[in-house]
């Protein structure tokens, strides 16, 4: 069993947003960002909790951070000792992402000696209203120590407060901090209990809006004193019960089934690659983030774009989520895609209303979809950096690709499990009603023969309100397409049901309007010279390149779209949209053709999204060009393991880890390199390994089997287990 440690040897004030992501510990339930345990909210110390929304005021709506219970600090001879107030004499941060555990040393020189503070914690992965800690402080001297401890609920919001109530309480030696929502006034409770390991007198001091135990003690040198805590966190909005005793609970027995649990999805997760560390490392810690945020045993729950490490882009679910991540989730944990798609089936009522707030039929699903399905996106998503004020910005409105996406991860489910029971389980319903949205957007002029669909965002972000994008008519062909095949199956499996859903919605006449729109709906073609132009005018546009629209900038923070953006006016697109279609619907096009708009249109991208590098990786794939897939794949898998990326979008911050990157490197690395397809309900595998690979090896589920692929010196066996 290969270890994976990921860890930083010295304190970097710098460093601290970036190591909130890279050091998430989660469970699906919340993710705790990567802080250490004496900062607050100035520092971007947050535990996001899934699925639990709030607005205050008029700011955006966005996930809520639970009040926070690993907040601790040791006074000596009564002086605060913390980062990043005092400077380290050492320090050392770590997270082993083979057990999901977070761990820190930091040493200090005082007046006497030097102080040495040690911390272990995790977020349990068998209980996943659990946090567990053991903190340990020791000196080479002998002086008096206070350690601090609590439960903080003064937390960081992007657009907050959203605790309109707090409560602290203590009782029974438990402490308690419940913080109750304004909007909606859901209660987030948290409370804890504590275990010295030493005599003590202990001190609780309850302020408004934080909790502290004061613990005292005189030290012998070199003798470690510790403290373990046990907290639980839960809402009123949970399905599932608590712990009642968590007193009695004990760190080394948590910490050993959180472990087994952590072995349990390693044993069908992990990827081990021949020849490359870097590599394997990258892509296994890349898992661990997928792992980290499953919505395991949870009703209604989905994955937000930025994870469980904050409220960057509202909390909300993207279509990212049934494009990059589901795959993974299909072929590990087909219970959690189930569970994914389940909320889009059972939010379909918010994606109504969208469709009718523009005048459309159907489901139109959400760009930034909170509870419910409804739309969190504003109209004004991007603060201008130089006059600060709100952008227009067309992304709630225009993006109409997001209906396409929930329809084509559903149909990635259905051919990887074989479990077509989710059609009648509301997804039948689901998938005409995202049909009905795109024929409704249909447009057909007097004299052209075809429809059109016009005033687009595609997933290239920098053009706004274009027409004929070929990926968003490509995904509506789609869309017609599979709505035909599954009614005729659900016809067939589902007799009496069919009648109901005959009479909703007229199958015989819906099925008519299908064929038509699929028949007649405009798919941009290639040119003479190969390439498939990104929507109509876009070769009008001026062709320059990355680097000369990156010169025009007047901010480092300046939104490259939008209606006045550097690159609106430019060929230079922000992420895979060609790329990504021809990824998609690869047996459309010749190799040829592929490799043609490749070579045309990834000198052209900025790659300012992390979803980008991952499809033209994996175009390069199937174009036979391992080695160019190969420094792409990297950059999807080393998403948070690389400082350096997009922050900012204008004056909005959207730092945060990248799971829909992660999920698209293990897209490439199975469907990629190892060359992994579905053909006639069986696993076929024509592997493509970069030059240093010796080979690979990993575990798939597929239609309730489980199955080993074994990729040696380009030779692949595929076996059931």
């Amino acid at each position: 069993m290969t270890e994976f440690i990921l860890s930083e040897n010295e304190f970097n004030k710098e460093n601290i947003p970036w190591n909130g992501n890279r050091f998430l510990t989660g469970n699906g339930y919340f993710g705790i960002r990567g802080t250490l345990e004496e900062y607050t909210k100035e520092n971007m110390c947050a535990i996001n909790m899934a699925g639990i929304y709030d607005r205050a005021g008029d700011a955006w709506r966005e996930s809520v951070n639970a009040p926070n219970p690993l907040y601790t600090y040791v006074i000596i001879n009564g002086r605060k000792y913390a980062l990043p107030h005092n400077k380290p004499l050492s320090h050392m941060q770590t997270l082993d992402f083979r057990n999901g555990v977070h761990s820190r040393r930091t040493e200090w020189l005082a007046e006497g000696g030097i102080i040495t503070v040690k911390c272990e914690r995790f977020a349990s992965m068998s209980r996943r209203h659990l946090i567990a800690m053991k903190y340990t402080v020791s000196a080479d001297f002998e002086c008096d120590v206070e350690i601090v401890t609590g439960i903080d609920g003064d937390v960081w919001d992007i657009n907050g407060p959203h605790f309109v109530k707090m409560q602290t309480s203590y009782k029974n030696n438990v402490c308690y901090v419940t913080g109750v929502t304004g909007e909606k006034s859901i209660a987030v409770n948290v409370r804890e209990a504590v275990k010295p390991d030493f005599n003590t007198d202990e001190t609780v001091i309850n302020e408004e809006r934080c909790i502290c135990r004061h613990f005292s003690l005189k030290t012998k040198p070199n003798v470690e004193y510790s403290i373990e805590k046990i907290a639980e966190i839960t809402s009123s909005e949970d399905d599932f019960e608590a712990n009642d005793n968590i007193e009695r609970l004990v760190y080394s027995e948590l910490k050993a089934e959180h472990i087994t649990e952590w072995e349990r999805i390693w044993n069908v997760s992990e990827i081990t690659i021949d020849g490359d560390d870097e590599a394997m490392y990258a892509i296994n810690y890349s898992i661990y983030h997928l792992n980290s945020i499953a919505p395991r045993g949870q009703k209604g729950k989905s994955i937000p774009a930025r994870g469980l490490s904050g409220q960057v882009y509202k909390g909300a679910v993207f279509w990212d989520t049934e494009m990059f991540m589901i795959d993974y989730y299909i072929h590990t944990e087909p219970e959690v895609a189930k569970t994914l798609l389940k909320y889009r089936i059972e939010t379909i009522e918010g994606a109504r209303q969208k469709a009718k707030e523009y005048g459309l039929k159907g489901a139109y699903y959400a760009w930034e979809s909170q509870e419910g399905g409804y739309e969190g996106c504003s109209d004004y998503n991007v603060t201008d950096v130089f006059t600060g004020r709100p952008m227009r910005t067309h992304f709630r409105d225009k993006q109409y690709h997001v209906s396409a996406a929930v329809v084509y991860g559903l149909m990635k489910y259905i051919r990887g499990t074989g479990d077509y029971s989710i059609l009648n389980e509301g997804a039948i319903e689901t998938v005409i009603e995202c049909a009905q949205f795109y024929r409704s957007l249909l447009l057909r002029y007097a004299d052209k023969p075809y429809y059109e669909i016009h005033d687009v965002v595609g997933p290239d972000e920098y053009h706004e309100r274009v027409n004929n994008n070929a990926y968003t008519n490509r995904m509506a062909k789609f869309v017609f397409d599979i709505a035909i095949e599954l009614i005729e199956k659900f016809e067939k499996e589902y007799t009496e049901d069919a009648e109901r859903i005959d009479k909703k919605y007229d199958l015989a006449k819906t099925r008519t309007m299908l064929r038509d729109s699929s028949e007649n709906i405009f798919i941009q073609q290639p040119h003479e010279d190969g390439i498939i132009e990104q929507f109509n005018g876009y070769f009008d546009l001026e062709d320059t390149t990355v680097e000369t629209v990156r010169s025009r900038l007047l901010n480092p923070k300046e939104y490259w779209g939008g209606a006045y953006g550097v690159a609106a006016g430019t060929q230079v697109i922000k992420q895979a949209d060609i790329a990504a279609m021809l990824s998609m619907f690869r047996n459309d096009y010749s190799v040829e053709i592929m490799k043609k708009n490749f070579s045309y249109y990834e000198h052209r991208t900025e790659h300012g999204s992390s979803l980008s590098a991952c499809m033209y990786a994996l175009l390069a794939c199937y174009t036979g060009d391992a080695d160019t897939a190969y420094s792409l794949f990297m950059k999807s898998a080393k998403a948070d393991l690389t400082k350096g990326g997009k922050e900012w979008a204008g004056l909005v911050y959207i730092g945060g880890t990248h799971p829909a990157s992660e999920g698209g490197a293990w897209i490439v690395a199975v469907n990629g390199f190892a060359g992994i397809e579905e053909t006639d309900g069986k696993l076929i595998c024509r592997p493509l390994l970069p030059e240093k690979w010796k080979g690979m090896s990993f575990k798939l589920m597929y239609r309730n089997k489980l199955y080993a692929v074994d990729i040696k010196k380009g030779k692949a066996a595929i076996n059931e287990i």
